[in-house]
């Protein structure tokens, strides 16, 4: 058995630890009451006065990286639910009937939608297309928080999003109250 030494055993575990927390601790996996575990595999993206938190998505193989953005208005902010999925569909061509289905998770109301086919890329504060994305899918889940709906919007190529959609049930299913 080799010694290290105890510096070599402190910077060994702070490695450890550096390498298993992926997303940075400044970076909110909280709003509205509830907190989230993020996916290990899923990094920090930029903020905005609008998004609580974005993360990456690692792209499935040979296509682009996915997003999934977080969003939190406040109490009686932001629509309720079913203008929320329709808001989703019209950021797809034709507005296309979206597949929901709805689910509790401790104790909280969720809404699950599914959306797919040539995503417009909303952007910017008018929200206006960005350029049709064909072959795009979108995973959402409105949370009925205690503070006010919170929204998850996973969005990215069919198949980044595919292979984005168990880690992003299990996002789903960690959701518990603050």
């Amino acid at each position: 058995m080799l010694h290290r030494g105890p510096a070599a055993l402190a910077s060994s575990l702070l490695l450890v630890a550096a390498v298993a927390t992926p997303v940075p601790p400044e970076v909110p996996a909280a709003a509205g009451g509830i907190r989230w575990t993020v996916p290990a595999t899923w990094t920090a993206g930029k903020t905005s006065s609008m998004r609580v938190a974005t993360y990456a998505v690692p792209g499935a193989k040979g296509t682009e990286a996915g997003e999934c953005a977080v969003f939190f208005f406040g109490a009686g902010q932001g629509g309720g639910v079913s203008d929320n999925v329709a808001r989703w569909a019209k950021q797809f061509e034709g507005a296309p009937a979206a597949a929901t289905r709805a689910m509790a998770v401790a104790g909280l109301k969720v809404t699950r939608a599914e959306i797919q086919g040539t995503y417009l890329a909303p952007g910017g504060p008018l929200m206006q297309s960005t350029g049709k994305r064909p072959g795009y899918r979108l995973l959402g889940a409105i949370v009925e928080a205690p503070e006010g709906n919170v929204f998850f919007k996973l969005t990215g190529p069919a198949a980044t999003v595919a292979a984005a959609e168990a880690p992003f049930e299990t996002l789903v299913s960690s959701v518990r109250r603050r």
